[in-house]
């Protein structure tokens, strides 16, 4: 049985949803708050499997009652959201702050209960198998790294033996002087850029920030990323990203060049590809064909274009429920990219990852604040 504790200042709404979650044999509805105050109080009483939390609410806004629920008493919580731009900016917070998943009002309120019943009980459903973890960062886990590139040996000297015969008496030996051949020496062709790519779900937006936000400003390739997310709320999620990350962060545009020092995130609904754009150039490609795996966009697209670029690869797969990713990441590996799997312990749901790693597809296996570390490594080799 999953217990529930509803939050919302509407009334109405409480209603609503207690009749549809005590309809169902699985959920049993263990208390409802009518302000974040009283949700964070209801939570710390009756310790819910879940809980359903509204944006707006007067007294304590649902933000703030998140941050102390977060820190004092985690667990999985689904916020409820309306689709307006604040109300969208407001989500991804609540995102960054460890909610597990959110549920988009109709037109800025839930009065068409029927068209998103479903989705209700399902993201609660999933909610309950998450795990919720609190809501602490020390400065030393959010300060950026610092990219200094791998020394590069000076080549050997390859030198020849010149002899000075002149002047030369009974029984003296010749000087020998060493000077540079005049051939150079061997160096293997470069093999391109390197290319960063990521993908990840529930529990995303806060495994991004803590990754982003440690990446360096002069990370010397791109980083393309792809979030399960609807339409509307990628924009909030880069334009945040790139208020608190010395990386810059934006929403990936079609055939859009990827640059170093850039995180470029797939936008809601489009799936997202790379391309090359020149002999040293690469690009995006959007286009709305029919989701895969359920997804648009999906992860397994983005590797799957990606696996082209080889050794230049470095495939960061993160928290998630389902598998998205594992089929491309198989062509990751069979082409020579590298892998890096967040470790189970560290997930919010263990299941993008896990996939990675019970296929012997992860060439590292970190937790989640080892990440960004583990990017600037592999793209320093």
């Amino acid at each position: 049985m999953i217990r529930v504790l509803i939050a919302d200042d509407s009334a109405f709404m409480r209603k609503v949803l207690s009749d549809l979650f005590n309809s169902q044999n699985d959920f049993q509805v263990v208390g409802t708050a009518n302000n974040g105050q009283d949700a964070v109080d209801k939570v710390k009483k009756f310790q819910p499997d879940v809980l359903t939390l509204d944006v707006i609410m007067p007294t304590m806004d649902g933000l703030s009652a998140l941050a102390i629920i977060m820190e004092q008493c985690p667990l999985p919580v689904v916020m409820i959201s309306s689709t307006t731009q604040k109300g969208t900016n407001e989500t991804i917070r609540a995102l960054a702050l460890g909610a597990v998943d959110f549920v988009s009002k109709t037109g800025g309120a839930i009065s068409k209960i029927d068209t998103i019943k479903d989705e209700i009980l399902t993201k609660c459903r999933l909610a309950a198998k998450a795990r919720a973890y609190r809501n602490v960062t020390s400065a030393a886990s959010s300060k950026p790294l610092v990219y200094t590139p791998k020394p590069v040996e000076p080549p050997k000297m390859r030198t020849i033996e010149v002899r000075r015969r002149t002047g030369l008496v009974l029984g003296q030996k010749p000087t020998i002087n060493r000077v540079p051949s005049t051939l150079p020496p061997k160096v293997l062709p470069p093999t391109g850029k390197k290319l960063v790519t990521i993908g990840t779900s529930t529990g995303g937006p806060q495994a991004l920030q803590t990754v982003i936000t440690r990446l360096p400003g002069n990370l010397p390739c791109g980083v393309v990323v792809v979030q399960h997310m609807p339409a509307g709320f990628t924009r909030s999620l880069a334009d945040r990203l790139n208020s608190i990350s010395e990386i810059s962060v934006k929403e990936a545009e079609n055939d859009e060049i990827i640059k170093a020092g850039q995180v470029y995130i797939a936008p809601g609904n489009f799936h997202l590809r790379i391309a090359p754009a020149t002999a040293t150039e690469r690009k995006i490609v959007l286009s709305q064909e029919p989701p895969v795996g359920n997804h648009r966009p999906a992860v397994n697209v983005m590797f799957d274009s990606a696996a082209q670029f080889g050794k230049d690869l470095v495939s960061v797969i993160m928290t998630g429920m389902g598998c998205d990713g594992c089929e491309g990441m198989k062509k990751i590996k069979e082409t020579g990219g590298y892998s890096i799997a967040q470790d189970e312990s560290s997930c919010v749901v263990y299941g993008m990852p896990k996939a990675v790693v019970d296929a012997g597809l992860a060439d590292e296996v970190r937790p989640l604040n080892k990440i960004a570390e583990a990017i600037v490594d592999a793209v320093r080799r």
